[in-house]
């Protein structure tokens, strides 16, 4: 398949329903499987979903990105291990629940912003800035009754070399892409 071709697919927001929702699928066992790039780390691993879900939200858009993680949840609040580890269900009620949460509103900006800077470079980056952003902040709120030090010291700070490269990744990848 050429890249114009995938570029189509991705980009023709008239697809079947059942296109979309095999789009939508195929995005949230791509999430599952970059949750497996795992970093082991107390008591938040360092994954590579992050990038997944930037590059899920800038490529498929608000829409589909957001529910290709919603799907991603699901699957896991199913009991399938989708989640870092290969763990389900409890990873949505430990301490990484509110960055897993936090994945589906920074999806769904990571395709708005991607969208409206009709997807440039700077567009890109921002999109993944602001995207990041939102999943440490919903990531530490959730941490804060789990630690008893410096949530900062424990949920942000040791992530933040990584992040900053996965939002270059996601920017440069999603360019690569989208670019026509």
């Amino acid at each position: 398949m050429t890249k114009a071709a995938v570029t189509e697919i991705l980009s023709n927001k008239e697809l079947s329903q059942g296109r979309n929702i095999a789009i939508i699928l195929g995005a949230s066992l791509f999430i599952a499987a970059m949750a497996q790039l795992e970093v082991p780390m107390f008591p938040v691993p360092i994954t590579g979903q992050t990038l997944a879900v930037l590059l899920v939200g800038m490529i498929l858009g608000p829409v589909r990105g957001a529910a290709a993680v919603v799907a991603y949840l699901l699957e896991g609040l199913a009991g399938l291990p989708v989640f870092a580890g290969f763990s389900s269900t409890s990873a949505l009620f430990g301490p990484t629940a509110g960055y897993l949460l936090g994945f589906v509103p920074a999806a769904y900006l990571a395709g708005f912003i991607a969208e409206k800077s009709k997807h440039t470079i700077l567009g890109l980056t921002v999109a993944g800035a602001v995207s990041t952003a939102v999943i440490f902040a919903c990531g530490l709120a959730w941490l804060m009754p789990f630690v008893s030090s410096d949530v900062l010291a424990v949920g942000l700070l040791p992530f933040l070399p990584g992040a900053v490269l996965k939002m270059v990744a996601a920017a440069g990848i999603a360019y690569g892409v989208m670019r026509k």
